[in-house]
């Protein structure tokens, strides 16, 4: 007779450690749910439900996804320990996460989008700001995740490596960032990029969230490419920054070939600039995803 299902085994204690992950994920979220209302001034409860702020409730979801992505990295690994050790190192990863999502975001808040007021925005119900705003939290995730899984170990080597990571993540956030405003400036004479997600340009702010997501994604291919040296503080940041600096060229010439073949015929700027085209802006966002995953998978 024929196996109908041809399993890898696997041990019974996988039970147990998923219980105890999705334990301490799931209070975590909790955590990060609280904070956020904490941070912005207001009561989550109230601003999802009885404000019915869909802007904050994007944050939100944002904030929630990155805290999953980190705390895969460390599902990833829980198995190679004991309970406790896997309890430690998810609740550990889990905190890390908490605090680098909180940071980036006000570097993101500061530096980056230096321009405008974002918790100001998302309390004023700006959907296109909490959704760059999302997007950047990912971004920053998908990075700090990948280079989580990179190191070996929770060890002060394997922390100055995901604070390297993160580093590196937002100063390839900024640079990509810089280069589109420049871009849509030239583009749309001297319109500025950061003015017109205010206004609640939606379709800019789809298009620009693949970009970063994109971005991200790319970057992350990094730790296939690099060897990790828990005592080579200044190697491994060079290079991620690097390797990421280079991936992320690479990204921007191949979407950029893949944009002007598959939407053909169409004027991009002004479809989205001009004409808030959320669908054309819809498919920019894939294109840019979709390249990433298959340069990513590649390496």
């Amino acid at each position: 007779m024929h196996v109908l299902v041809n399993s890898v085994p696997f041990s019974s204690d996988i039970w147990y450690y998923l219980a105890i992950d999705i334990v301490i994920a799931i209070g975590l979220l909790f955590t990060l749910r609280l904070m956020s209302g904490k941070m912005a001034s207001v009561s989550t409860s109230d601003e999802l439900c009885a404000q019915d702020n869909f802007a904050f409730g994007i944050s939100v979801a944002g904030r929630m996804l990155s805290l999953c992505l980190v705390l895969s990295a460390a599902a990833a690994s829980s198995e190679k320990s004991d309970y406790i050790g896997a309890a430690l190192g998810m609740l550990l990863y889990g905190l890390i996460g908490i605090l680098l999502i909180k940071i980036g975001r006000i570097l993101h808040d500061k530096i980056i989008l230096h321009r405008l007021d974002k918790e100001a925005m998302i309390k004023q119900r700006n959907t296109s700001i909490a959704l760059v705003d999302a997007a950047s939290s990912v971004s920053t995730a998908i990075i700090v995740s990948s280079v989580m899984l990179w190191v070996d170990g929770f060890d002060m080597n394997a922390l100055f490596a995901i604070f390297s990571g993160f580093v590196v993540t937002q100063a390839i956030l900024l640079t990509t960032t810089r280069i589109y405003e420049r871009r849509y400036k030239e583009n749309n004479q001297s319109g500025s990029f950061q003015r017109s997600l205010t206004k609640g340009q939606m379709a800019l702010a789809v298009q620009h969230s693949g970009n970063l997501i994109g971005t991200a994604i790319v970057v992350s291919a990094a730790s296939s490419l690099l060897n990790y040296n828990p005592i080579a503080y200044v190697s491994n940041l060079t290079g991620w920054l690097i390797t990421g600096m280079a991936l992320t060229l690479l990204l921007v010439v191949l979407v950029l070939i893949a944009k002007r073949v598959v939407l053909a015929g169409l004027n991009v700027v002004q479809e989205v600039d001009q004409q808030h085209n959320v669908g054309v802006a819809s498919i920019e966002m894939v294109l840019s995803i979709g390249i990433a995953l298959i340069v990513s998978g590649l390496f």
